[in-house]
């Protein structure tokens, strides 16, 4: 029998170059199933340059994800399985080429604070909490989280985080600087806006080279790192947007890019 939309783990929506994926398991306060997984990957995986400008992830109801759904796991296959699935959605996430923003109210835990520490920026209400919580379930932590999180916080915080798994409030989260901003619940989707807003203005072929070039910056020499800026520079110089951003310029005007 096929799944109604409104019963789909994952809802995806375009509109106006914004792309927003919804996890759609309000009861269970948007755990991830394993279809769930698949169904984030594919849809990070769908993102395109060019056609898509931002890319919002949320949860539907008043939770951001309580990280992956145990109960929906299975002894059918060998746990390494579902694992790859999940390594898939993470990869593509990191991968996506247009600026992420997640939108967190309520938990944010396991997974689900990892999938919101991989999107660009997070906003989260006032009422959000976060946890690397998988010590508390005998698990090991997941979902590129050791990876991102001591880039994030530095090593130290990043064990700390993980080994003792506490629970952070929204203000404890922008301290460490795993937040970028905090608005009160009903203001969330106004803040939301705003960013989206200001993202979707960029030159999106600028926008994407820059999020590359910082996201392989840790990887990168000083000499590399400038050599990836030179060929950066060279693609936008001969783009239509920044002869728009110099008219736009010597006009006195707000710049219109086209992403050409």
């Amino acid at each position: 029998m096929p799944v109604d939309a409104d019963d789909a783990p994952v809802l995806v929506t375009r509109a106006d170059g914004v792309v927003t994926i919804t996890l759609n398991q309000p009861r269970r306060k948007n755990a991830v199933t394993p279809q769930g997984w698949e169904d984030l990957r594919d849809a990070f995986s769908s993102v395109r340059l060019g056609r898509d400008r931002v890319v919002v992830v949320t949860g539907t109801g008043e939770d951001f994800c309580a990280g992956a759904d145990l109960s929906a796991t299975s002894g059918e296959s060998h746990p390494l399985v579902p694992m790859a699935v999940t390594n898939e959605a993470c990869l593509a996430l990191h991968r996506i080429p247009v600026p992420t923003v997640a939108r967190v109210d309520g938990v944010a835990v396991g997974a689900g604070m990892n999938l919101a520490l991989a999107c660009d920026f997070v906003i989260a209400s006032a009422r959000a909490r976060f946890s690397e919580i998988f010590i508390k379930r005998g698990l090991s932590v997941d979902f590129g989280g050791s990876w991102v999180l001591p880039r994030l916080v530095g090593l130290q915080k990043a064990k700390q985080l993980v080994l003792l798994g506490d629970v952070l409030s929204a203000q404890q989260a922008l301290e460490l600087g795993i937040v970028g901003r905090i608005v009160p619940p009903d203001k969330l989707d106004a803040a939301v806006s705003e960013l989206v807003t200001r993202l979707g203005a960029n030159p999106p072929v600028a926008a994407s080279l820059s999020k590359q070039m910082l996201n392989d910056s840790f990887d990168l020499t000083l000499q590399q790192a400038l050599d990836a800026e030179g060929r950066s520079q060279s693609i936008n110089l001969a783009l239509e947007d920044a002869r728009e951003a110099r008219d736009a310029f010597l006009e006195k005007r707000q710049p219109f890019f086209r992403g050409r």
